[in-house]
């Protein structure tokens, strides 16, 4: 089977808005812009710089989807609606990713060499997220919504939040990037506030069991002096 075909054949698969596997050659602008990529970096391996920027710069212009020829990528990449996506020089990306409308793999500094992520086979970033950095994103990990990463990733982990969270998926491994499931994600920040609220209310429990406790000891030790203390709080009648 063709590469060109089979990676069009991969996005249908996965997109259940597809109609047929020709919809997405002709239709699809992230498939577009990933053959035009394969060119680009044709290009920049044998050192025609300037052409394979030209081509790239097209491909931004058409499609929305702004991909450095140096950039290297895997096959049966799927990079649904696609506008927006930045991808740097030193990416890298596996094999069977998905990537929603939005996303940034970009890098920190003006240091040259390696400054951009090298992302795992079947990892899902869903829309808004920006991975930074020259940091690696384990297989099968999932990145939700918006989240900045902005460290390494694990295999087989969800990462949402600002800055990014890691929260370990058990179970048997799955590939995410075929889920298509970018909303149902486990929120750490709201997690945390659960924990402490119910710290809280733990805390004011044993307070309350405590101030029975002084209560009762009073009484038991001074009678009278628990009397004094309730006429003293209590409001004197205006003489006449």
């Amino acid at each position: 089977m063709f590469k060109w075909y089979e990676e069009a054949k991969s996005i249908a698969e996965r997109d259940p808005a597809a109609r047929s596997v020709w919809q997405v050659i002709f239709q699809y602008p992230g498939y577009k812009a990933l053959r035009m990529h394969r060119l680009a970096h044709w290009f920049q391996k044998r050192g025609f710089y300037f052409i394979a920027r030209g081509i790239s710069q097209h491909a931004r212009h058409k499609t929305g989807i702004e991909i450095h020829p140096g950039a290297k990528i895997g096959k049966c990449l799927f990079m649904d609606h696609g506008m927006g996506i930045v991808i740097g020089e030193t990416a890298e990306i596996g094999d069977y990713c998905t990537i929603y409308h939005g996303v940034t793999l970009g890098g920190t500094g003006k240091d040259k060499g390696k400054r951009h992520p090298t992302i795992g086979n079947n990892v899902l970033i869903s829309a808004g997220a920006k991975i930074l950095g020259p940091m690696k994103i384990g297989d099968n990990a999932k990145i939700g919504a918006n989240a900045v990463v902005l460290a390494e990733v694990e295999s087989d982990t969800t990462v949402v939040g600002v800055p990014g969270r890691a929260v370990k998926r058990a179970g048997e491994r799955i590939r995410q990037s075929f889920e298509l499931d970018q909303i149902h994600v486990p929120d750490p920040v709201s997690q945390e506030f659960c924990k402490m609220r119910i710290e809280i209310e733990r805390l004011r429990s044993e307070l309350s069991e405590y101030e029975k406790s002084l209560s009762n000891l009073k009484n038991s030790l001074s009678p009278d002096l628990e009397a004094k203390s309730k006429e003293s709080t209590e409001p004197k009648q205006d003489e006449e």
